[in-house]
């Protein structure tokens, strides 16, 4: 039976990390397409619109990463699997963190008292 949800266990963390794949590669197709449409004059896309289209995606595919780090290490992890996901968490926490503060920095209106 352990055997079974090893196994069972091991492709669900393949699907979930080759959807958090897919999704950094659809961003990246679609973020592509944009600047492409923008530089052909077809479509009006800022810089920075093209980067909160991008970091979108980035946090999702981020989140389905960690959540595939988590599955790794769900069934009868060794101390060592333990640290490199806590050292993986960390790194991607942060950098998840950073997107999302960025995201929300470049959608929030602008501010006419800081001028």
């Amino acid at each position: 039976m352990e055997e079974l949800l090893i196994t069972v266990v091991d492709y669900l963390r393949l699907t979930v990390e080759a959807i958090g794949a897919a999704v950094v590669g659809v961003g990246a197709l679609s973020a592509a397409l944009r600047y492409a449409l923008s530089l052909l004059g077809i479509r009006k896309y800022s810089d920075s619109d093209i980067r909160l289209h991008l970091g979108r995606f980035l946090v999702l595919g981020l989140e389905f990463q960690l959540g595939a780090d988590i599955l790794g290490t769900a069934v009868a992890p060794t101390f060592q699997e333990v640290q490199l996901l806590a050292a993986i968490v960390v790194i991607r926490t942060v950098l998840n963190y950073f997107l999302s503060k960025e995201l929300e920095r470049d959608q929030a209106p602008p501010n006419p008292e800081q001028d």
